[in-house]
């Protein structure tokens, strides 16, 4: 566990220390809250950011511009969470539903407690609802979630290894995930391509599993954990068993960060673990973001040693590690301090608990095997109509898209719509939920339902399915 954090604040894989340059950074409008944490896109294209740490109880949106602009859009506040809820650190998801969900808090009200309290979002009609926690569970806190491949949200206990997966009609918990091999503390959980969940352990005391090295595999159909291969050396810290972030790439491999200098690379098609590049410089992610960039490299906020400012961001493209420029701020910023986002126009929104928020433009672009592919929509749609039927292949994407580990999930993995005035090339995004499959990688097809705002602009119109920052071919059609 942690203590308080306070804001006063590698074999033949090659290291490259070159500053890129390719790269740019843009501001978006400054916070309006006390600093910007956490971040979510839902699924109308708006971006929902927390106000953590001093005002943990705040919550602001942001509205992209007309032309779908984010570094132009505009912010406002939102509802306040349920009254005695105001966590910090804690379990999240945007559900099928359109809603965001958060669990626990390894800090609430300023108090260090691993709160088991939650709380549900609706964006429509901007309320929270309280949520109760799984049956005997005494703590949540700081503990990983994920949306699973069949739509359903699955939640950890930070503090035991337990886990329990929500129906988000009824609010009611089932409890799932027998066999965990060592507590759910400081792990994070990815979405492989065969459907299963890769963790990396970070308690070796008491695991099942055995050694410093153990990762586990999660089996959905059956709601069981069994051991995985072991990685190539220790990725976790012995200090705070802090852990990095693990991004799954378009090839299949799930790059890890450690909370030490050292790396690993879990290839998802042979399930092997071989070695990573050492960050330099005594750099790691002992808790801190990784996100997919469009091109399939993975952005990493890396600082030295474990909680310490000083920290730069990476990338990695699959063979290199290469340190990059980041906004002058980061120099102020221990890794945890960040988190990612990816947005649909292929920026990644970078907070880090100050007033300025900057959006990473990265360099390159998408291959067209990655895109989503519309191979069934209509043609003509009604302004604020609801319930439009799209499908077609990769709605869920190639990743997850952003990682953090057990204190911050953003996962991206849904189809957002977007519509374009063919005359005024003013954007809009239609609601989506009900998706069919957050499985990423999917070769089979997957749909979800859209509401077409009562705003939009009438005449001929682009859409567009849009998943990770990653858009499908445009298809015309008619707004009445």
């Amino acid at each position: 566990m942690r203590i308080l954090r306070t804001l006063a604040l590698v074999g033949s894989v090659l290291l490259a220390l070159n500053m890129a340059n390719a790269q740019s950074w843009t501001k978006a409008p400054t916070f309006p809250g006390a600093g910007a944490g956490s971040a979510w896109l839902m699924t109308d294209g708006t971006v929902i950011v927390h106000s953590e740490q001093s005002s943990p109880a705040n919550w602001y949106k942001l509205t992209p511009s007309i032309t779908g602009s984010y570094s132009a859009g505009t912010w406002r506040s939102i509802a306040s969470t349920p009254a005695g809820y105001a966590p910090v650190f804690f379990g999240s998801a945007v559900l099928p539903d359109g809603r965001l969900i958060i669990e626990g808090g390894e800090y609430n009200n300023g108090s260090a407690v691993w709160t088991n309290k939650g709380a549900i979002y609706n964006p429509v009609a901007n309320t929270w609802q309280s949520v109760s926690p799984p049956a005997g569970w005494t703590t949540i806190g700081d503990a990983q979630s994920v949306v699973l491949p069949n739509g359903t949200y699955m939640q950890a206990n930070c503090c035991s290894k337990q886990a329990a997966t929500l129906n988000p009609v009824t609010l009611t918990w089932t409890a799932v995930g027998s066999g965990k091999g060592d507590e759910n503390d400081e792990e994070g959980w990815t979405l492989l391509p065969n459907g299963k969940l890769l963790t990396v352990d970070a308690y070796v005391s008491t695991n099942t599993c055995g050694g410093n090295k153990a990762s586990e595999i999660y089996t959905i159909s059956t709601g069981k954990w069994a051991c995985g291969p072991t990685t190539p050396s220790q990725l976790w810290d012995s200090a705070g068993h802090e852990m990095g972030p693990a991004v799954l790439r378009p090839d299949g491999t799930v790059f890890q960060a450690g909370a030490v200098p050292s790396t690993a690379i879990y290839h998802s098609s042979t399930n092997q673990w071989t070695a990573g590049p050492n960050f330099p410089n005594n750099f790691d992610i002992a808790d801190g973001p990784g996100a997919l960039e469009i091109n399939g490299k993975v952005l990493l906020l890396a600082s030295p040693h474990e909680f310490l400012t000083g920290a730069s961001f990476f990338e990695w493209n699959g063979t290199t590690l290469t340190q990059i420029s980041g906004p002058t701020n980061i120099a102020s910023d221990s890794s945890f301090y960040g988190h990612l986002l990816n947005l649909p126009t292929g920026q990644i929104l970078f907070t880090d608990y100050s007033t300025t928020v900057e959006l990473f433009n990265p360099a390159g672009t998408y291959m067209t095997a990655w895109q989503p592919t519309i191979t069934s929509s209509p043609s003509v749609v009604t302004h604020g109509h609801t319930n439009y039927s799209i499908s077609g292949l990769r709605f869920a994407g190639m990743s997850q898209g952003a990682a953090y580990g057990d204190d911050y999930q953003s996962a991206t993995n849904y189809a957002l719509v977007r519509l374009t005035n063919v005359a005024t090339h003013h954007v809009f995004y239609a609601k989506t939920h009900g998706q069919s499959s957050y499985q990423v990688q999917s070769a089979s097809t997957q749909s979800t339902l859209f509401d077409v705002p009562a705003t939009i602009e009438l005449g001929s119109t682009t859409l567009e399915v849009v998943v990770n920052g990653i858009p499908s071919v445009k298809k015309t059609i008619t707004v009445n």
